[in-house]
């Protein structure tokens, strides 16, 4: 099931990188009109420094050494009319204000700081420095300031506000109207282009992440899968790290299919064994309960010698039952890794003759004779039981499939990697159909007796020699008769 929209890894990525533009769009926005705003005054303070200067000269306010303050009047109405930007105040030493020509209505203070006076007039490149504005408590504004009547016999200072009440005003007009808009429009433009470039680019980045994620939802909702997943891209080909997540999955669905077919198979079998369990279990019960059931009802009608045999029938059918269950247990064992060989170091050869003197008595009582070809000297690093087991069981299968009058050889090769021990018997062989399941637990080839034994004799041996890294395969031989191999890794030299 898909996820919804606004839960996937685009949407929310998209979401983010909206908040992220408008964010740094509005951080921008503020630090342009504060840029501006500084630009705009040091711009004014350098173009109308010596403002104030000018004034006193052009104006002719000095008459003498003493200030014309007839004309400092004129000066005030001329500029409310020609630059009512301006705003310009005479201070005494102490920078109280003498006069001016703001509105008196606006007027906050009554004497401005002298410091940024007396700096601006000791270094004047120190600019935009600003200083008070009379018309309010805490504003500062840049100014231009000139001592009068002269620099040598000041009795006050001429201060000229460059950007007084009309300026803010007009400042204010501007940037509420036509900046304003002019800045809307920026940001708005830089944000959709912004926010269509990263839509894009996401949308190139989370492609394959969503194709990944289709994959993993079509592989949790196949759960009958006719083929392996295809790879996204040819193995050994790196790309980024969506590129190598595909590939993982890739394998690790690979993997979980073959797992998959594995489970089946293995349910099959188990299914297959419980069908083959409860066919071999139920043989021998059924002839204990029937020869017991016979000997319960006819005690009196039998003599000794029908009830003897009958107790012997019944006697060897338990054993043969017990017989098989102790092989499923052992199998069972086997197939979970419960029983693990007891590794010690021993010659191959001695153990292989221990074995042949123990199957020799069933030999001679089937007419069957056992010999020993090549026996080479080899030391291995196996369990001795579980070895001498396999051996008990290729040993007796090729006594009992042997046809009386002929013999079963035995011998032992090595080589540099392991020791090969060779059990071939005289008999007919194995049909090419059995050949490939006669490992397999409860197989046993067409018309083969089953009174023997279940079939789990071969699949025990394998159990126990894959439990050594060893092996055991079979073949028919051209001669006639089949030969088994049991091979063991040789031990390590100390």
């Amino acid at each position: 099931m898909a996820l919804p929209l606004l839960r996937t890894l685009y949407a929310r990525l998209a979401l983010g990188l909206f908040l992220l533009l408008l964010v740094i769009g509005t951080l921008f926005s503020a630090l342009s009109f504060y840029s501006v705003r500084e630009y705009s005054a040091a711009v004014n303070h350098q173009l109308n420094r010596d403002l104030a200067s000018r004034l006193v000269a052009d104006r002719n306010l000095v008459t003498g050494d003493r200030i014309d303050y007839g004309e400092l009047e004129r000066l005030f109405d001329l500029y409310m009319s020609i630059n009512p930007s301006i705003e310009i105040y005479l201070l005494d030493l102490q920078g109280r204000i003498v006069s001016f020509s703001a509105n008196p209505d606006k007027i906050k203070r009554n004497q401005v700081s002298l410091q940024p006076i007396q700096t601006l007039l000791t270094n004047p490149d120190m600019y935009p420095l600003p200083g008070d504005d009379p018309r309010s408590h805490d504003r500062r504004k840049v100014f231009s300031v000139t001592p009068v009547p002269s620099a040598d016999n000041p009795s006050g200072y001429l201060y000229v506000v460059l950007r007084g009440q009309q300026y803010d005003f007009a400042e204010s007009m501007v940037h509420g109207n036509r900046l304003l808009k002019m800045a809307a429009g920026a940001l708005t433009l830089s944000l959709a282009v912004g926010l269509l470039a990263g839509l894009v680019f996401f949308r190139l980045l989370t492609r394959r992440l969503t194709r990944l994620t289709a994959r993993v939802e079509g592989f949790e909702a196949k759960t009958d899968r006719d083929s392996e997943p295809q790879p996204s891209q040819v193995p050994g080909e790196r790309g980024d790290d969506l590129d190598y997540l595909s590939l993982r999955f890739d394998a690790m669905a690979q993997r979980i299919a073959g797992q998959l077919e594995l489970l089946k198979d293995k349910d099959h079998q188990r299914r297959q064994l419980v069908a083959q369990v409860s066919h071999d279990l139920r043989t021998p019960l059924a002839a204990v309960q029937g020869y017991l059931e016979t000997l319960s009802l006819k005690q009196d009608s039998l003599d000794l010698d029908q009830r003897r045999r009958f107790l012997a029938i019944a006697l060897g059918e338990t054993r043969r039952l017990g017989q098989l269950v102790d092989e499923l247990f052992e199998l069972a064992a086997l197939d979970a890794r419960e029983k693990q060989p007891n590794l010690e170091r021993f010659i191959v050869a001695e153990l292989v003759h221990d074995v042949l003197q123990k199957h020799t008595p069933g030999a001679v009582q089937n007419d069957v004779s056992l010999s020993i070809g090549a026996i080479e000297p080899a030391i291995v690093n196996a369990d001795i039981a579980m070895t001498e087991r396999v051996l008990d069981n290729l040993i007796s299968n090729a006594i009992s499939h042997s046809p009386a009058g002929t013999k079963v050889r035995v011998s032992v090769a090595a080589d540099a990697s392991g020791v090969s021990i060779h059990v071939a018997d005289s008999g007919p062989g194995i049909n090419e159909q059995a050949l490939a399941h006669i490992f397999t637990p409860f197989y046993q080839a067409p018309g083969a007796n089953r009174s023997g034994h279940a079939g789990l004799g071969l699949a025990i041996a394998r159990r126990m020699a894959e439990l050594h890294q060893g092996r055991i395969t079979v073949k028919n031989r051209s001669a006639g008769g089949a030969e088994f191999l049991f091979w063991l890794p040789l031990a390590d030299e100390k």
